[in-house]
């Protein structure tokens, strides 16, 4: 992507600002931004990240019951796994607006919204990026880990994305929810990817 695209990001914020409801267009722009400065961190493509984050939860306007049909109606594929846990749909979904209403095209793009959720094997450094911006942006406040997280997002993203998966996981299983199975393998992963790197990463 080229600075020219500024028009087009443009563009797509004013969609997204009468198609969500204000607190989610907040999330949105929060994550927008936090994309771009992952991405100034890590030397990416800023427009790029700011696309990403800009379109990662576009389908967020539909609850999760009405993003099953939709899928099915336009022939958006769903696995066992992600039917079993309706909360991840909307970034299937989400790939799917990107491409028909928005005009994307770039797979790193595509890929980022549809894996924002649960996380994936081999993640991009830009899938990274989106998956950690939705966890840290500024308007989140849930998560008790939230400040050691956001400070690992600029120093480590792969330690952090450990960090979320492990604690995602966790949460998940305390609550007796299932847990989507990409989300399984993406933990089990990064773990190998920081044992190869050292143990002590881990901790």
């Amino acid at each position: 992507m080229i600075n020219s695209n500024i028009d087009e990001i443009q563009r797509i914020r004013r969609i997204l600002s009468e198609k969500l409801d204000p607190g989610r267009y907040e999330h949105t722009l929060g994550v927008s931004f936090t994309c771009a400065s992952l991405a100034m961190a890590y030397g990416q493509d800023i427009d790029k990240a700011e696309m990403a984050g800009l379109l990662h939860d576009c389908a967020k306007r539909y609850p999760d019951s009405v993003l099953i049909e939709k899928c099915k109606k336009n022939g958006v594929m769903l696995t066992e796994g992600e039917l079993n846990s309706p909360a991840v749909v909307h970034a299937k979904y989400g790939r799917y607006l990107a491409v028909k209403k928005y005009g994307i095209t770039d797979e790193d793009i595509l890929n980022a919204i549809s894996y924002h959720t649960t996380g994936r094997e081999g993640m991009s450094m830009l899938e990274k990026i989106v998956y950690v911006a939705d966890y840290i942006e500024p308007r989140r406040y849930k998560a008790s880990d939230l400040p050691e997280i956001r400070r690992l997002a600029f120093k480590d993203l792969d330690l952090c994305m450990y960090r979320i998966l492990e604690g995602t996981v966790g949460y998940l299983k305390a609550k007796r929810s299932c847990i989507a199975p990409d989300t399984l393998k993406a933990r089990d992963y990064f773990r190998k990817l920081l044992d190869n790197r050292g143990a002590d990463t881990l901790n």
